[in-house]
This record gives C-alpha cells, structure tokens and sequence, in this order.
C-alpha cells in the first residue's frame, strides 16, 4: 500500500512532536511492508517559511498525487487544510480516489484558550507575552478555522489520546475520531548509554523538556522548586529547549533566588537530551494544555520516572503511580510534594521508570502503533489481501 503524509514540521529543520510522530509512524508502516512518503518543506517539497506552508505545498502535492499515486493520504495538524480540499476537489479525476485521513495532535480552540495570565490563590504565576497574545488573537482563530475545514474534508479524523478526540469532536465538530497514540523507537539510539531506570547513582536533577511558552508551565514548576527550600529537599532543575518566554523564566528564577538550581540549556541535541534523561532523577511536564506530548513517551523510552499535570492525553500515557506522579495543573503546593515524593525515594522513581519502558514497548512502539493506525482507519484487510499465505507482502 502507498501512503502520502503532508507535515509542516519535521526534524532535522524543525523539533516538534508532529514531526517526530510523522517518522515513528511512517517507520512502523514501512516496517510492515507498506511504501510511505513525505511531504514536508524543503527542495523537494513546499517552499517558503513555515507560515505560508499551506498555500505552497499546493503544486508539491498535486506533483505527488500524479506520480506517486497514493492509496491513503494523510494530513497533519491544520496546515494540511488545503491538500485535504483538493482531495476532495479531484476526486472524480484521481483513481483510485485515496483514502484521505488527519491526525490532529492538538484543538487550537485549546491553544487559545491556554494563552492566558496563570494563577495559584490569587498570586499571579505568569502572563502571556505579546507574542502569544498575538497568536491568541490572530493565529489561533485562523488554525481553528483550517482545524474545522480539515476535520470536515477528512474521511477519517484521528487524535493522540482521549482527551484530544473529545476535544476535537467538541471545537471542531468532527465524528467518530479515531486515537492513534504517539509512537517512539528509534533504531538509532544509542544502546550503549544507560536507561534511568538502571542508573544507580541518582542525581537530585529534575529535567524539563520542551518549548518555552506559558502552556508549558514553567513558572509553575521554579514556584514548586523555590517551596522545596522549607522541605529542605536538595534539588536542581535543568530546563532543554527555546521559546518565547525564556527571558521572563530568566527574570522569574533570579527573583526566586534559584540562579544557583536553575539552568537554562537552550536547544539540545537528541542523543544529549537522551543522556540527560539517563541522568535525571524525573521528568516535568507541568502543562496547562497538551494533546498527547512525545517527550513523555521519550522518557519511558530511557526508562525515566515522570512528574506531569493530570490535563489533556497526559492521563492517557502517565499512570499513577505506576509509571510517575500526576498532579493538578497550576498547582505549584502539589507539584512541590510531587517533587519530594520522587527525589526522597529514587528506587520507587526506578521501579516506575522501568515500568514505563515496559508499558512503551507493548502499546507505543512504531509496529505497534502502526497496526493501531491501520485498524483505525480499516485498513487491515486491505493489507491481509496483499500478504501470501508464508505471510509476506505480496
């Protein structure tokens, strides 16, 4: 079978969750015998910044459609509205006609709903910056409306979690969505470096990784590291990635005197953030909004306990206690004795990160997802007609 993915956003040019989603997933498909291609941005795909990717990728596309000819073809996130319209407008010229489906990592109604001032008990946490306040009021209101207009083209919607499916029925009024979980597994990792779950020698190190913007959380968890001081629990943070708010998070670890626990990495290489996961006593994801994050699955990858709050798809992969702790979002108080809980017991953190890795191999590996996503969109039987009986592809 041939499968066609459209991505905005793919690695190495870009480090987003879609992006990663988009290799894992098509390494699982190929894993099973399936052709998969994909159109990103780039010399062989749409150009221009990554703004105008759903109008440049138009003649990229209709390129692939006529030579590649696929059998399903897959948009992702909303930056795919217009390759899904023109499915549907060729359709009576394209035979087969392919099987169009979108994965939605997130509703941008909650994108914008998220960007607003964070409070804890009437103290103000932190407040969106003019760049997501423009976001806010400009771009979220135009992502909603290509989230609906793909929703409504699609023959099939899918969603990395529960939560996400609800929401997406909900703000973009789409029926019957599918989840298709996050995969992770790379046959490039490096085997030699040692998993969290059987590094002995724990370092009191909290590790966040990701963008730096208000629905991240941030300031939630340098509130939570400041009130270990009256636990008198010694810890340290250290925060991987680059975003819009890093200045204010500066500005906000200095006035909380934590200069000397905080450190601020900028961006990462993939094998470095895979060393300090191995190093880390715990990974935070103190969201206020997410679909289903990756960086959660990349964790229970290196065997790494987690600390999240309990929003969107993040119950959906987070066990508590199993595999980490989960906590209500903007609650610094909880967050705190999260953090306690974990670092005053290392050998409970290990025991629920080599759970997690045992949970990634049976429900989130690239094969595993694959057949998830075949038999979400009724594919099995397509894929059963073209294997002979030794079982291999025909």
């Amino acid at each position: 079978m041939k499968i066609l993915f459209v991505a905005n956003t793919l690695p190495p040019t870009d480090l987003s969750g879609v992006g990663e989603q988009v290799m894992q997933l098509s390494r699982g498909l190929e894993g099973l015998g399936h052709e998969v291609r994909i159109l990103g941005r780039g010399d062989d795909g749409a150009r221009g910044p990554k703004l105008a990717f759903p109008l440049m990728v138009v003649l990229p596309f209709l390129r692939e459609l006529r030579r590649f000819r696929p059998d399903v073809v897959q948009v992702h996130e909303s930056d795919g509205a217009v390759a899904a319209l023109l499915v549907k407008i060729l359709s009576d010229f394209l035979s087969p006609r392919p099987l169009l489906s979108a994965l939605l990592q997130v509703s941008y109604v909650e994108e914008w709903r998220a960007v607003r001032t964070i409070r804890y008990r009437g103290r103000v946490l932190g407040r969106p910056s003019w760049r997501e306040r423009r976001f806010r009021w400009f771009k979220a209101p135009v992502q909603i409306v290509l989230g609906s207009m793909t929703t409504w083209l699609s023959d099939r919607v899918l969603a990395p979690s529960r939560a996400t499916a609800a929401e997406l029925t909900r703000d973009y009024l789409a029926s019957d969505v599918a989840v298709v979980p996050n995969a992770m597994g790379s046959p490039d990792d490096d085997v030699s470096m040692p998993d969290a779950a059987t590094n002995v020698e724990k370092s009191p190190i909290l590790l966040f990784v990701g963008r730096l913007r208000l629905r991240k959380g941030v300031e939630v968890a340098l509130h939570a590291l400041a009130s270990l001081d009256a636990l008198r629990v010694p810890a340290r943070l250290e925060v991987v990635g680059e975003g819009e708010h890093r200045a204010r998070l500066e500005r906000l670890t200095a006035e909380l005197g934590l200069e000397d626990r905080v450190e601020f990495l900028g961006r990462r290489s993939r094998p470095e953030v895979a060393r300090r996961m191995s190093e880390a006593a715990a990974l935070v994801v103190p969201s206020l909004y997410e679909g289903m994050p990756l960086v959660i699955v990349e964790a229970m990858q290196r065997g790494l306990a987690v600390v999240a709050s309990a929003v969107s798809g993040i119950p959906d992969v987070v066990s508590d206690p199993e595999t980490g702790r989960l906590v209500p979002a903007e609650d610094p108080a909880a967050l705190a004795r999260a953090f306690q809980a974990v670092l005053s017991d290392p050998r409970a953190a290990r025991q629920r990160g080599a759970a997690g890795r045992a949970r990634l191999d049976q429900e989130y590996s690239p094969a595993v997802v694959a057949g998830i996503w075949l038999r979400a969109l009724g594919l099995e039987e397509s894929r059963a007609a073209r294997t002979d009986p030794a079982g291999e592809i025909a």
